[in-house]
């Protein structure tokens, strides 16, 4: 009865540190990162949390792209309505958060760590205009937004009668507070925060990890993501609406400037740059210095190791800091 009564407090006790962390118009952070954004929520290390997140498009856009009325969020018009002027932007995507974790100091790491996510919308959206994308603006007279259904019990989107694309939903953003030196940082390029990486390898049971540049780390996430290919050439994905459960470790093991990230087959190095080469380069570099790190080689096999089983990856190209991702497969060490 004594090991009962023990393993049902331990049990109420994790349940307890379980959060859940909705979107609304005193829960999100429109446009940026930020060093003194008040907290949302508080948490500590080893916690879970529920976060919803919602899509990029405005209600505006959806309902002239053909949504139903009844079929667009009302937390998406709320928000819409109730956050206005200098509580807006210097970027466009709708982040919830920030999240205070306790214990995280600069020069931590915090390990994200995520386990779920789902679709809140049967549809999601791409949208382009001609100004925006890797094309020269000649390339297109009118921008345009085309509305996806999500076919969620066949996991797929139908991006046309013969054209079916499987589901691979992800968070385009997940990051922390910049350096206070950095002031409000635009949502959209990401940086040594992490931010806007669009990485579509971070997917359910994958973890990213973050240098800390403040006190709590301040997490925030959005930009959900039911598909993308890698490059995002035209500045969006399939752009909707995601609830993720992220748990969250401070790591005062590790000592990172630009994030990495780990899925059960390969470890991610980053490089992130507003020139496409110098991106490339310093992802080079990045897998460099893990491989010398972690796997104990010297500069110089790292850098064959890089170039014979390496894949280095355009993740966007359309958000002002272009990114490369490099891919180091965990089966070739024995």
């Amino acid at each position: 009865m004594k090991l009962l009564l023990a393993l049902l407090t331990a049990l109420t006790a994790v349940q307890a540190a379980d959060y859940q962390l909705k979107a609304t118009p005193a829960t999100v952070a429109w446009g940026y990162y930020w060093s003194e954004a008040k907290p949302v929520l508080r948490i500590k290390s080893g916690d879970t949390v529920s976060v919803q997140t919602l899509t990029t498009g405005s209600p505006t856009s959806l309902a002239r792209a053909g949504v139903k009325d009844e079929d667009i969020q009302p937390e998406l018009k709320k928000i819409y309505a109730e956050v206005t002027g200098d509580a807006k932007g210097p970027g466009g995507h709708i982040l919830t958060g920030p999240i205070y974790i306790e214990d995280a100091e600069p020069g931590d790491v915090l390990e994200v760590r995520i386990q779920k996510i789902d679709l809140s919308t049967p549809y999601a959206s791409n949208g382009f205009s001609p100004q925006r994308g890797v094309l020269p603006q000649t390339d297109f007279q009118q921008g345009r937004t085309k509305i996806i259904p999500l076919d969620m019990k066949r996991n797929v989107a139908k991006f046309a009668d013969n054209i079916e694309i499987p589901l691979h939903p992800f968070f385009g953003s997940m990051g922390v507070a910049p350096d206070p030196s950095k002031g409000r940082v635009n949502s959209a390029p990401p940086g040594e925060h992490a931010g806007n990486i669009d990485n579509k390898d971070l997917v359910v049971g994958t973890k990213l990890f973050i240098p800390v540049h403040v006190k709590g780390a301040l997490f925030e996430v959005g930009d959900g993501h039911a598909g993308q290919g890698n490059g995002e050439v035209d500045i969006t994905a399939m752009e909707t609406s995601l609830v993720g459960t992220f748990q969250f470790v401070v790591r005062k093991d590790m000592h990172l400037k630009w994030p990495r990230g780990e899925t059960p087959t390969h470890w991610i190095a980053m490089g992130l740059d507003e020139d496409l080469t110098q991106a490339l380069i310093l992802a080079v570099r990045e897998a460099i210095d893990f491989l010398v790190t972690e796997k104990h080689l010297s500069r110089e096999d790292a850098y064959a190791l890089c170039s014979v089983a390496v894949d280095f990856n355009v993740t966007q190209a359309v958000d002002g800091t272009k990114g490369v991702h490099a891919m180091i497969p965990k089966s070739i060490f024995k």
